[in-house]
């Protein structure tokens, strides 16, 4: 009776902090983690460097030169008729890919279930912004189509991928929300009849709420896979220029994801010592009552 008793309480006492961090997990922000100050410090020396009217670009000190193939020159339109000079197309070639690079503005956020933030003290412009008024520090997290958030002016067939990627993102984000909210619902209702049980030495109480914590698992893991698949889903977006993420942007999981999978693996383990506690129950002793048996030929 004693290890059941010690399985037991252990199990409820897990499945009891699992529910901590679920709740912790759900009412943060910080699933997802972006970092953006080093994208936006070598966009703005970029920018500086182009407006000083002192700097000038010498490519022959930086890169080797090489002579291109024939038939690769191109001549340039115009009065002049002429081959295009060798450090003007080195210049034109790292301008344009520079301009690529800090054509969106990318600033460094938090993502959650329910609201994207921006991240507090990385971006001092942003910062001075949101002081200001004139910048949000949060935004929620739609769980209903809208048509505003598409972009405009894009091609007929480019814009009706992104309509349905956008569907697409929205029902993961739904999975997401929905079976983590019904982890906890189960969770919950284990915990509670695993208690009464507790109280009650019911072992068959305990079993369930076991069997209920196993499920409120499954839920949860249903969840954070959908959780990931969505996040790699919208950094694979196309066009990748609107959706995708540059390399100096570092980006990862935040400490309420580490949460939630810290309340799933306790979940998990509280289900299997619940379920294990009743089977070390010794079946009580019952007292037997034999009827006789009836002979042919005798009433």
């Amino acid at each position: 009776m004693a290890a059941i008793k010690i399985l037991t309480s252990t199990g409820l006492f897990l499945a009891f902090c699992a529910l901590g961090l679920l709740a912790m997990a759900i009412s943060t922000d910080h699933w997802y983690e972006t970092d953006a100050r080093r994208h936006r410090e070598r966009c703005k020396n970029y920018a500086n460097k182009r407006n000083d009217p002192g700097y000038i670009y010498i490519s022959n000190h930086n890169l080797p030169l090489q002579m291109p193939p024939k038939g690769t020159e191109k001549k340039v339109k115009g009065p002049s008729v002429g081959l295009l000079p060798r450090e003007k197309r080195h210049f034109l070639a790292a301008a344009s890919s520079m301009e690529s690079h800090c054509s969106r503005q990318f600033n460094s956020t938090v993502s959650g279930l329910w609201r994207k933030c921006h991240r507090v003290g990385f971006d001092l412009e942003t910062e001075d912004l949101i002081y200001k008024g004139l910048v949000q520090r949060c935004t929620p997290v739609k769980y209903h189509y809208s048509s505003s958030i598409l972009p405009r002016n894009l091609p007929i067939n480019i814009t009706k991928t992104i309509r349905q990627d956008e569907w697409h993102a929205l029902h993961l984000r739904r999975m997401t929300a929905g079976f983590v909210g019904m982890a906890v619902s189960i969770i919950l209702f284990g915990w509670i009849i695993g208690v009464l049980g507790c109280c009650q030495h019911h072992d068959l109480m305990q079993y369930v709420a076991g069997l209920l914590f196993l499920m409120g698992g499954t839920c949860c893991i249903i969840s954070l896979c959908t959780c990931v698949a969505g996040i790699n889903f919208e950094l694979s977006r196309y066009p990748r220029y609107l959706y995708g993420l540059p390399e100096d942007i570092s980006h990862g999981y935040g400490w309420s994801m580490f949460c939630a999978w810290g309340g799933l693996g306790l979940t998990l383990l509280a289900g299997f010592l619940c379920t294990l506690a009743p089977s070390l129950s010794t079946p009580s002793a019952r007292s037997t009552i034999h009827k006789p048996r009836q002979e042919n030929g005798t009433v």
